[in-house]
C-alpha cells in the first residue's frame, strides 16, 4: 500500500452557528426568515477535515473546551479518521464558537469567540513535537496565539519539516518569523497587509508574492477567490503563474480558503510540483464552494480527481 503523507496540522477548532439570509444585516438592522445550522468549523478544523478526505494521514493539534460541542467536535475528527491524540481540553473554558452570516449570493459575514483556542500553548506544541518531527508537512494558520504559532514553526523548521502558513485571519507578521516557512497562501487581503501592496488582480498578486518571498519566506500563493490562484516559486524559471478558478455556482463561500490549504499540503506532501498542488487544491476549492458548510463542503480525493480529469 503507498505511503499516505503524514499531516499535522496546527490550529484552532470551532462550531459554527449558521443563519442563512436573503442578504446581510447593515448595523442596527434585522433581518427575519433565515435558516439555522450548527456544524463544525475552525479554520485548523476545517484544513484537517480537508486533508483527511483528500487522503492525508493527519494528526490535529488544538484546544477545546470541557462542553458539550467539544464532545461533539471530537466525535467528527474520529470519524474522518483524524489522529486526535493531542487535541487537549480546558476545564472551565468554553470551545470556540463563530456565529456566521450567509446572504443568497454565498457571501458571509463572520464573528468568532475563540474561547479555549486562545489557550493553546508552546507546551502544547512540546507534547506533539514527535508528531511534528515524523510529519511530511506541517500546516498552520492564525486562529491560535501567535506565541504559539510562532513555537510551533521554530519546532518544524528545525526538524526539517516544511511548514505552510496560511495566514489568516490577517494580521502584520514579522520577518523573523517569515523566514522559518516554506510555503505561505494569503488571500488577495491577508497578501496587501503583510506586503502593503494592493492586491485586486493576478499581476498584483505577483508582486505581492515576491515581495513575500523578499521578506523571507521560501515559496508563495496568493489565492483570489473565483479568480483562482497566483502561484509563485523564486527558484523555478518558469516564473508567476495564474491557475485560473474553475466556473462553477458558488452558493456557499465559508471556508473555500481552508479546502484549498489542507488538500495543497496533502498534494504536496505526496511529492507533487507546486504547480501541479496548486492545481489540486484549486479543483477542491471550487467543488467545496458549490456545498454548503465548512467542513461538510469539503470534498473527497476522488471528488477532486474527476474535477482535474473533466478538463
Amino acid at each position: 500500500m503507498p505511503h499516505r503523507p503524514r499531516i499535522v496540522v496546527v490550529g484552532s477548532a470551532n462550531t459554527d452557528l449558521v443563519v442563512r439570509t436573503a442578504h446581510l444585516p447593515q448595523p442596527g438592522e434585522t433581518v427575519l426568515g433565515g435558516t439555522f445550522a450548527q456544524v463544525g468549523g475552525g479554520k485548523g478544523a476545517n484544513q484537517a477535515v480537508a486533508a483527511a478526505r483528500a487522503g492525508g494521514q493527519v494528526t490535529f493539534l488544538a484546544k477545546l473546551g470541557d462542553d458539550d460541542l467539544a464532545d461533539a467536535a471530537l466525535r467528527s475528527y474520529q470519524a474522518e479518521g483524524i489522529d486526535t491524540t493531542h487535541i487537549t481540553r480546558a476545564a472551565g473554558v468554553a470551545s470556540g464558537v463563530a456565529l456566521i452570516l450567509i446572504d443568497a449570493a454565498g457571501e458571509n459575514a463572520i464573528a468568532v469567540a475563540s474561547g479555549a483556542n486562545s489557550l493553546l500553548a508552546p507546551a502544547d506544541i512540546d507534547a506533539a513535537a514527535d508528531a511534528i518531527r515524523q510529519a511530511d508537512v506541517v500546516l498552520i494558520q492564525l486562529e491560535i496565539p501567535l506565541e504559539t504559532v510562532r513555537y510551533a514553526i521554530e519546532v518544524a523548521a528545525s526538524a526539517g519539516r516544511p511548514v505552510i502558513l496560511n495566514p489568516a485571519p490577517a494580521q502584520p507578521l514579522d520577518t523573523e518569523l517569515l523566514a522559518h516557512v516554506r510555503l505561505i497562501t494569503p488571500n488577495e487581503t491577508e497578501a496587501s497587509m503583510l506586503t502593503g501592496q494592493p492586491v485586486i488582480d493576478a499581476d498584483s498578486a505577483a508582486r505581492a508574492a515576491a515581495r513575500l518571498v523578499d521578506l523571507g519566506v521560501g515559496l508563495a500563493i496568493v489565492t483570489l477567490g473565483r479568480g483562482g490562484c497566483l502561484v509563485f516559486a523564486p527558484t523555478t524559471a518558469i516564473g508567476p503563474r495564474h491557475l485560473p478558478g474553475h466556473q462553477v455556482t458558488a452558493i456557499d463561500t465559508v471556508a473555500a480558503g481552508d479546502v484549498f490549504n489542507g488538500t495543497l499540503a496533502v498534494a504536496l506532501a505526496e511529492g507533487r510540483s507546486l504547480h501541479d498542488a496548486a492545481a489540486f487544491a484549486n479543483a477542491a476549492a471550487a467543488i467545496s464552494v458549490t456545498r454548503q458548510g465548512a467542513q461538510t463542503s469539503a470534498p473527497t480525493r476522488s471528488e477532486i480527481d474527476a474535477m482535474l480529469k473533466a478538463e
